[in-house]
């Protein structure tokens, strides 16, 4: 009998091994594909997070008001289409705005410029311009090249999938309505386990957009107003970016600070009192409301760790650039949920996750949010 159990044993050890081998392979040939087919699976994942943030909305205007399913959903759509090509006008004009006023910037360019060289030793040649000194002593000539390019080809690149999101999403928002339906006749035997996990990714990825886009809207309003009322060029370019890079955890904040005070050291140069204003105010708004009411508001309902938060950065940068930063903490979300319902991926999702001893608090934050 202890024989045919450590045969036993010995079997599913050796299985196990063998799943988790075939897993890690199966995990860099999605990370391979997902960076190769990337041009269709980034609208294809965004269409369906849309999805999940705009169905509450749609299920209460069908239910409150009576608006029939489909003209709920294409009213939100179109809503939401109108008011990113009315945020993509103002912020072109406003960049438009920057590139035509650079010669108002170029003198203060230089003066920092030639301080900055004069401290570090770097050749400068007063008879030559900003750019012409920056590319002939930094070589940042190839670098500005490229970023240009990238900048061009990314409005032409987002204008495309803009429109392709919003067709997206609203298919999928009409394929909603009948979804139980059809789980209740495709997955008869599992039913309960399909319907669990589907409100779960749907309420924690819909929680996690929504105090996100909250707490990031009300750090873009502050940090532009901050901008308008210190006198600083161009407030909507930097509420805006403060408002994006916040759903870039950690980073971004650090990012939109850093590049706002750059360009405040600019304009207002040789002060430095609307400069460390500009500083002080923007990182402290960052600090308050990132660091403080959003962890106070979320809650452990995420349950995510933050090292793993790091790493899936990195990953999801890496394979879709900006716009996988951008998605990363909702899509290991996902992955986790997946894992806390599959019996031999129970042990990845405890690692992806917080302190275990903290599991039996987040299931039942996690039953509470879903009722």
């Amino acid at each position: 009998m202890d024989e045919t159990e450590g045969l036993n044993q010995k079997q599913q050890a050796g299985s196990n091994r063998i799943f988790y081998l075939i897993l890690f392979f199966a995990v860099v040939l999605a990370g391979f594909l997902c960076k190769t087919m990337s041009t269709v699976l980034i609208p294809v994942v965004l269409s369906f997070m849309l999805s999940f943030v705009f169905l509450p909305i749609i299920k209460k205007l069908n239910v409150k008001t009576g608006i029939p399913w489909v003209i709920s959903s294409l009213i939100i759509v179109i809503l939401f289409f109108v008011a990113l090509l009315g945020i993509t006008s103002i912020l072109i004009t406003s960049l438009t705005g920057i590139i035509s006023e650079f010669p108002k910037y170029e003198n203060r360019f230089m003066s920092i410029y030639q301080l900055i060289a004069y401290n570090l030793g770097i050749e400068i040649d007063n008879t030559k311009s900003l750019f012409q000194n920056l590319w002939a002593s930094l070589k940042v000539r190839e670098y500005t090249q490229k970023l240009a390019v990238m900048l061009s080809s990314g409005v032409i690149s987002f204008s495309k999938t803009l429109f392709l999101i919003s067709i997206m999403t609203a298919f999928i928002l009409l394929e909603m309505r009948l979804t139980k339906r059809k789980m209740h006749y495709a997955f008869k035997d599992n039913r309960a386990k399909i319907t669990r996990i589907s409100n779960q990714i749907i309420n924690q990825t819909m929680r996690y957009i929504s105090i996100k886009f909250f707490i990031s809207l009300a750090t873009g309003l502050l940090c532009g107003f901050a901008s308008l009322i210190i006198g600083l060029d161009f407030p909507i370019v930097w509420g805006f970016l403060a408002f994006i890079m916040n759903f870039i955890p950690i980073f971004g904040s650090i990012i939109s600070v850093g590049l706002t005070t750059v360009f405040s050291l600019v304009q207002f140069y040789p002060n430095w009192g609307k400069t460390l204003f500009v500083l002080i105010f923007m990182t402290s708004v960052n600090m308050v409301l990132g660091n403080i009411l959003e962890p106070r508001i979320e809650g452990k309902n995420l349950g995510v760790s933050p090292f793993i938060i790091l790493i899936s950065l990195s990953l999801w940068g890496y394979i879709w650039g900006f716009t996988g930063m951008l998605i990363a903490v909702p899509l290991m979300v996902i992955i986790k949920i997946f894992c806390e319902n599959i019996e031999y991926l129970k042990g990845l999702a405890i690692l992806i996750g917080n302190d275990p001893r903290q599991q039996p608090q987040e299931q039942e934050e996690k039953k509470e949010a879903s009722n």
